[in-house]
């Protein structure tokens, strides 16, 4: 149970880093900076969508021969469609849009925002929640290696987003230690998520293939509705798609490095 902690633990100990970056950094990240990691998060969570997530969905399914892509079929649909839920159900602000989403709300600007993070967040919660269920029950398709290097990507990319909430709450008019709390705490959904999804799959075993491919139809319907607009918008350049291509490809090495 301790290496299921610790994985959970390793995605939030990289929003905390990154939103750290508030104490040593004067000015809020340029253009192509935010366009860079919103291309690399977005490569990291599509790669570990498909290595870490749908593959060993469909392989845990093999038995239904030609039917085995089914559980992971239904499970990404369901993912989107709790996201797309999420999206109309709370009140959220994007970086850099002008007007926010979901409900009408009251909420002060600064909390749309943490809750717009924080939404991005579950889903990469519940994917490795769900990969350490699936090791914690013997799933022969989820190895100790493969757990870890999707906590090690998933923290990877949490840096940079922790850096992308903490340093624009600040440049608002926000202390430094506000924006450092705000940027952490839309991290802490993540630990939570993965204990939650972590229970639930032990309860329900067979689900397991649904659960995975839950999670990456969650994740990615964050990267086509959030990142991958944000890595394209402004001016016309190459960097967000040159670092979605470094991120994928670094998660693509370390899931099958480690797996």
């Amino acid at each position: 149970m301790k290496t299921v902690i610790l994985g959970l633990l390793i995605p939030f100990f990289g929003t905390a880093l990154g939103s750290g970056c508030v104490f040593f950094m004067r000015k809020s990240l340029s253009e192509n900076v935010q366009k860079a990691l919103s291309g690399f998060a977005a490569g990291v969570m599509v790669a570990a969508s498909v290595w870490s997530l749908l593959i060993p969905a469909m392989e845990q399914s093999e038995g239904m021969g030609v039917w085995a892509f089914l559980p992971a079929f239904i499970g990404f649909w369901l993912g989107v469609l709790f996201l797309l839920f999420l999206d109309h159900a709370i009140p959220h602000l994007h970086r850099n849009a002008k007007q926010a989403e979901g409900p009408k709300s009251r909420l002060a600007r600064t909390t749309m925002m943490v809750l717009a993070v924080t939404l991005h967040n579950i889903p990469e919660g519940m994917a490795v929640g769900v990969v350490y269920a699936g090791l914690r029950s013997g799933y022969a398709e989820i190895t100790a290696g493969g757990a870890l290097a999707l906590a090690i990507g998933i923290a990877i990319q949490n840096f940079p987003e922790g850096a992308i909430i903490s340093l624009p709450l600040h440049a608002e008019g926000a202390g430094k230690r506000k924006a450092f709390v705000y940027g952490v705490l839309s991290g802490a959904v993540e630990p939570v998520f993965g204990f939650v999804t972590v229970l639930a799959a032990g309860l329900i075993v067979p689900a397991m293939p649904y659960l995975l491919s839950f999670a990456a139809g969650a994740m990615l319907y964050v990267v086509v509705e959030e990142l991958i607009p944000d890595m394209a918008q402004g001016r016309h350049s190459h960097v967000g798609v040159l670092m979605f291509t470094l991120g994928f490809s670094l998660m693509m090495a370390l899931d099958v490095a480690l797996g």
